[in-house]
């Protein structure tokens, strides 16, 4: 990632203004629009205001672009679970055993281009045999793809020798005596060049030509997934943090890919500079991994949120992390489930409205009918009862009938009892004591309904449900 140290902050990232990054009072990285107007990295910063005096600067911070490296490697864990870390700004991924699941060298590349792309990281990639070339190749800028060692030494013959991991010292001793390229370093004499530069010089080289093992220690990811990024400028309208959010949800669905995982809930922090950060509680109508998913109940929650202050870094949490069962596809595309659609109402009407507004309707193990429900979360798994004969409709409050010789009547015509009777006598601990025998009876319309004979005076018939 050549520009690791500028795009790690979402904001200068994907400005159309003209930022870089100084170290030791030098332009180390800056973006496109910089470029444009003359900045080079290595400038100093007074040459680089003078060509570009709107040109936005912030010092490097290592610890923002360690943990930006860090994020990256657990997002490229779904492509492979060999990931090497190679500060300040690589990542090593050894992908051999990933070829055939991903279709091909060509086909996996493209997968961790376009990903990188939308997570604003600018990249430089390169394949060999070995971990050393592709490194030095991919550091080069140059982006090819070596097939075996046999042709390791001829293609990185013409790189220029600053491409090497050498101090100063070394590249200025190289440069006297006209070793420009890597090819030229490989034709040094290697006793006199081992005295002269130590023997790290050559033992790179080994590794480079695949003569000298390197041993790597693969990144391990947290249990759970947490990642932060500053913003660069402070960020005032909710809704203009989805872009950088996204980004963050990316490497969360690479992460929840790598391991074969899904979330049904995770926290959003926004931090501000004066006051304790805001915490915005993100929940899923069924676990997903899916980054459209994600994206779209997050842009409904910011578009209803007012930011109590400016917002200077943000951050995503989840702890709970689901293993996602797999599922199986329809034959035919007009059969697919449209569930799908359903979910994502859901979770939209319930990011806007708020959590507490939509709820799905649970069966409560409680004898009397009007305290037989419960609201529960969408999605949530019912309660198993025993099935009875229930309607659907009840009314709000049962509504007395007509009784004539101790029968009940419905528009001035007797109903038929067809079932019954089912004692009911429930509810004396909490003041709401019934004691009912419950019908199924018909109307001579013949509507299927549900009544009651009241057992406590004054009695009487009640309707109480509709069946139909």
């Amino acid at each position: 990632m050549p520009r690791l140290s500028l795009e790690a902050f979402a904001q200068a990232s994907a400005s159309t203004e003209a930022h870089a990054v100084i170290d030791g009072g030098r332009v180390i990285t800056c973006n496109e629009r910089a470029a444009q107007r003359g900045v080079l990295n290595g400038m100093s910063l007074a040459a680089a205001t003078a060509l570009a005096p709107e040109l936005a600067h912030r010092p490097r911070d290592p610890a923002v672009e360690t943990a930006a490296l860090e994020q990256l490697a657990a997002w490229a864990l779904q492509f492979t679970p060999g990931v090497s870390l190679q500060p300040p700004s690589g990542l090593l991924l050894e992908i051999e055993g990933s070829l055939k699941l991903f279709g091909g060298i060509k086909a996996i590349l493209a997968m961790i281009r376009s990903g990188a792309a939308e997570m604003g990281y600018t990249l430089s990639v390169a394949c060999a045999p070995t971990v050393a070339a592709a490194w030095l190749l991919a550091r080069a800028g140059s982006e090819k793809v070596l097939s075996c060692k046999r042709v390791i030494a001829a293609e990185i013959a013409d790189l220029p020798v600053r491409a090497l991991d050498c101090d100063a010292k070394t590249r200025e001793t190289l440069a006297a005596i006209g070793v420009k390229t890597v090819g030229a370093a490989l034709k040094l004499p290697r006793d006199g060049a081992t005295r002269r530069f130590g023997p790290q010089f050559f033992e790179q080289l080994d590794r480079v030509l695949g003569t000298r093992p390197e041993a790597r220690q693969f990144y391990a990811p947290a249990e759970t997934f947490s990642s932060q990024l500053e913003l660069g400028a402070t960020v005032e309208q909710a809704g203009a943090l989805l872009l950088p959010a996204r980004r963050l949800l990316l490497q969360m669905a690479g992460y929840l890919g790598a391991r074969c995982g899904s979330v049904q809930h995770f926290k959003l922090s926004l931090v501000h500079e004066d006051i304790a950060p805001t915490i915005l509680e993100i929940g899923l109508a069924t676990p997903t991994r899916d980054v459209e998913r994600f994206v779209a109940v997050l842009r409904e929650r910011l578009a209803a949120e007012k930011l109590p202050a400016a917002v200077v870094q943000i951050a995503i949490h989840a702890d709970d992390i689901l293993i996602l069962a797999g599922e199986n596809k329809p034959l035919f595309a007009e059969m697919a489930d449209r569930s799908a659609d359903w979910e994502r109402l859901i979770e939209r009407l319930s990011a806007r409205l708020g959590g507490g507004a939509v709820h799905s309707l649970s069966p409560r193990a409680e004898h009397r009918p009007e305290h037989a429900w419960q609201r529960a979360a969408p999605g949530a798994r019912p309660l198993q009862t025993t099935p009875r004969p229930r309607p659907l409709w009840l009314l709000r409050e049962p509504r007395p009938l007509k009784q004539v010789a101790e029968k009940p009547y419905s528009d001035n015509a007797p109903l038929a009892i067809v079932a019954g009777p089912e004692r009911i006598e429930s509810g004396w601990w909490d003041g709401g004591d019934v004691k009912r025998d419950y019908f199924v009876a018909q109307t001579a319309a013949r509507s299927t309904v549900w009544v009651y004979r009241e057992r406590r005076r004054p009695g009487g018939w009640y309707l109480h449900g509709i069946f139909g």
